[in-house]
C-alpha cells in the first residue's frame, strides 16, 4: 500500500525551493503577478456591477405581484405563487451556473454571459409592458377584468425564464468571485472576506432600496414601460462596468467538475463498502501533487465523521497503484477529495434550516404588499406611498444593522469572544432566526389590527376601499425582517463560502440560493394548501380572510426550526484545513495547521 505525499516547505528548505530551475522561476513570477491583482481595488467594479444587476432584478420582482394583478389581472393567489415560483426558480438555477463556472468557464465569464442573458429577459419584459397588444385591456371600478390570454402570458413567462437563467450564473459567482479577490491567509491583504460579505450585502441592500423607492414610484405613477426600461439600462451598464475591471481581477482557473468528483467518491466508497475500515487514517491515500489544483488554500485533513466514505481512500490490491500512475478515481480517491464530499454533506443540515426563514421572508413581497394596498398610504394630499415601497423600511433596517454590526458590534464582541469577526457565522445565523420569529408573529397582530379597523369602518365587504389605518403599522414587521436578514442571510452566505472546499465555492454559494429557492417553493406549497383547505387566504377580498392565522402558522414552524438549527449547530464540525501560505521574494514558506 503506497501513501503519496509531498514534502512540507519549511524555513530550512526555502532556498532550494526558490532555486529549482526555470520552471520554478516562472511559477514564482506568476505568483507575484497574481498577488498584484485582486484586493480592495477590484471592489468598485464588482460592487457597482452588483448594484446595477440587483437594481434590475429587484426593480421588477419587488413590485411583480402588483404588475400581475393590476396589469395582467391575475387572481391574487395565482400572482403570489407566480412571484414565489419565479423567485424559487431564480434561486435554483445557480446550481447549473455554479457547475459551469467551477468546471469550465470560470466565474468571470459565467457572470458576463449570464448578465447578457438576464438583459435579454429584461428587454422582452420591457417590450411586453410598452406594447398594448402584449397585455390585456385596462379595466376600472367594478368592471370584470379580462385576464391575460395565452400568448400574453407566454411572453411574460419567456422573459421570466431568461431572467431565471441569467440569475443562475450571476448569483453563485458574484459573491464567490468578490471574496476570491482577497487572500484570507495572506497578512498583506488589507481586508478579510467576512468584511467583504458585509459590504457586498450592503451594496445589494442599497440597490434594493433604490428599486423599492425610485423604481416602484415610477412604475406606479409614471408607467411600467419606464419602470422596467430604467432597470434594463442598469443591467446593460453593469456588463460594461464589470468588463472594465477585468485587468485587475484575480481569475482562478476552473479546477474541473466538483459534481464529478463528488460522484467519483460516492461510487468508489460504494464499490469498497464490504472491505474493513482502517482505524489509522495515515494509511489512507494522500497525494498532494494530484490535488494541487484543487487545494491552493491547503489540504483538507481526515475527519472522523461519515467514516463510510473513507473507504474511497483505501488502497487495495485491485487498485494496482504505482507511484507514476494516476489512480482510477471511480475506484480510489485521495483524502482531500473524500473530505470535499464530507464538507458538503456536513453543511446540508444547516442549509435546510434556512428554508423556513426564506419562506417567512417571501411574504414581504406578496401578502404584506397586499396588506399595504388596503391601508392609508397618503403622506400628503397628493403623494401616496407605493405599497411595494414599504419594503424600504426593511432595507433601511438591514443597512443600518450591517453598519452597526461592522463598526460597533464586532468590536464589542471581539473583546468578549477573542474572535476577529466578533461572533462566528453560526451564532450570527441563530440571532437572525430568532428575530425572524418575532417579525412573523408581529405581522399576525398587525393584520388583526388592520381587520379590526376595516370592521369598525364597515369596509369588510369593500376590498377596493382604503381602510382608515396608517400603512406605517407595517413598519415593525418589515424592519424586524430587515434586521433578521442582516444577521441570518449574511451569516448563511459566509458559512457556505467559508466551509465549502475551495474548488466548490460557486457550488456552495449556489446552495445558499437553493435554500432560498426551497423557501419560495415551500411558500407556494403552504399558500396553495392553506387556500385549498381553509378560508384564510381569499383571492379577492383580504378583509374576509384570516391572514393572521397564516402568519402565526409560519411563526410556529419557525420556532420548531430554530430548535432544529441549534441542535445542528451544536454538533457541526468545521472543515479540517491546513493553510499553506507561500511568499516569494525571499520570505519563508510555512504551513499552518
Amino acid at each position: 500500500m503506497e501513501n503519496h505525499s509531498m514534502a512540507t516547505a519549511t524555513p530550512e528548505n526555502k532556498d532550494s525551493f526558490a532555486a529549482s530551475g526555470n520552471a520554478d522561476e516562472k511559477q514564482s513570477k506568476a505568483l507575484v503577478n497574481d498577488n498584484e491583482k485582486g484586493g480592495i481595488k477590484t471592489m468598485p467594479f464588482i460592487l457597482l456591477n452588483e448594484i446595477c444587476e440587483k437594481l434590475a432584478m429587484v426593480g421588477f420582482s419587488k413590485n411583480m405581484v402588483n404588475y400581475l394583478t393590476q396589469q395582467l389581472h391575475m387572481p391574487l393567489t395565482k400572482a403570489a405563487n407566480t412571484v414565489t415560483n419565479f423567485n424559487g426558480t431564480s434561486s435554483l438555477t445557480p446550481l447549473l451556473g455554479a457547475f459551469i463556472a467551477d468546471s469550465y468557464a470560470g466565474k468571470f465569464w459565467t457572470i458576463t454571459v449570464s448578465t447578457a442573458i438576464y438583459l435579454a429577459g429584461m428587454i422582452v419584459l420591457t417590450l411586453s409592458a410598452a406594447l398594448p397588444q402584449l397585455r390585456p385591456p385596462p379595466c376600472a371600478g367594478d368592471q370584470v377584468c379580462q385576464e391575460a390570454n395565452g400568448s400574453q402570458t407566454a411572453v411574460l413567462y419567456l422573459s421570466l425564464l431568461f431572467a431565471a437563467l441569467g440569475s443562475g450564473g450571476i448569483r453563485p459567482c458574484v459573491a464567490a468571485f468578490g471574496a476570491e479577490q482577497f487572500v484570507e491567509e495572506d497578512p498583506t491583504q488589507p481586508k478579510k472576506t467576512w468584511v467583504f460579505f458585509n459590504w457586498y450585502y450592503f451594496g445589494l441592500g442599497v440597490s434594493i432600496l433604490l428599486a423599492s423607492t425610485v423604481l416602484v414610484y415610477i412604475q406606479d405613477n409614471v408607467g411600467w414601460s419606464w419602470g422596467l426600461g430604467i432597470p434594463t439600462l442598469a443591467m446593460a451598464l453593469s456588463i460594461i462596468v464589470f468588463l472594465i475591471g477585468y485587468p485587475v481581477y484575480r481569475n482562478l482557473d476552473p479546477a474541473g467538475s466538483p459534481y464529478t468528483r463528488v460522484l467519483q467518491v460516492s461510487v468508489a466508497a460504494f464499490r469498497k463498502r464490504k472491505i474493513p475500515s482502517i482505524s489509522d487514517p495515515k494509511f489512507l491515500y494522500v497525494n498532494e501533487e494530484l490535488d494541487a489544483s484543487i487545494s491552493t488554500d491547503g489540504l483538507l485533513h481526515h475527519s472522523k465523521q461519515l467514516k463510510f466514505l473513507d473507504k474511497a481512500a483505501i488502497v487495495t490490491e485491485e487498485d494496482s497503484l504505482k507511484s507514476s500512475e494516476k489512480p482510477n478515481f471511480w475506484r480510489l480517491n485521495t483524502v482531500h477529495r473524500v473530505e470535499e464530499l464530507k464538507s458538503i454533506l456536513r453543511m446540508l443540515p444547516i442549509w435546510a434550516a434556512g428554508i423556513l426563514f426564506a419562506t417567512s421572508n417571501a411574504q414581504q413581497n406578496t401578502f404584506s404588499l397586499q396588506q399595504a394596498n388596503t391601508m392609508e398610504r397618503h403622506l400628503t394630499k397628493s403623494f401616496v406611498i407605493p405599497s411595494a415601497s414599504m419594503s424600504v423600511f426593511g432595507m433601511l433596517s438591514m443597512l443600518i444593522t450591517i453598519v452597526l454590526y461592522d463598526r460597533l458590534l464586532v468590536r464589542v464582541a471581539r473583546r468578549i469572544t477573542g474572535l476577529e469577526r466578533g461572533i462566528n457565522f453560526l451564532q450570527r445565523m441563530a440571532i437572525g432566526f430568532f428575530i425572524a420569529i418575532i417579525a412573523t408573529m408581529v405581522a399576525g397582530f398587525v393584520e388583526v389590527k388592520r381587520k379590526h379597523a376595516a370592521s369598525a369602518s364597515g369596509l369588510i365587504d369593500s376590498p377596493e376601499s382604503t381602510i382608515p389605518i396608517s400603512v406605517f403599522w407595517l413598519v415593525p414587521q418589515y424592519s424586524l425582517h430587515g434586521i433578521a436578514e442582516a444577521f441570518m442571510v449574511i451569516g448563511h452566505l459566509e458559512f457556505f463560502y467559508n466551509q465549502a472546499p475551495e474548488s466548490m465555492r460557486s457550488t456552495a454559494t449556489a446552495l445558499f440560493w437553493t435554500s432560498i429557492s426551497a423557501g419560495d417553493y415551500t411558500s407556494t406549497l403552504l399558500v396553495t394548501l392553506v387556500h385549498k383547505y381553509s378560508d384564510w387566504l381569499p383571492n379577492r377580498n383580504l378583509n374576509k380572510g384570516k391572514l393572521e392565522y397564516f402568519y402565526w402558522l409560519l411563526t410556529l414552524l419557525q420556532a420548531l426550526n430554530i430548535v432544529y438549527y441549534l441542535i445542528c449547530a451544536k454538533f457541526y464540525t468545521f472543515k479540517p484545513l491546513s493553510h499553506k501560505t507561500q511568499h516569494v521574494e525571499g520570505v519563508e514558506l510555512t504551513t499552518q495547521v
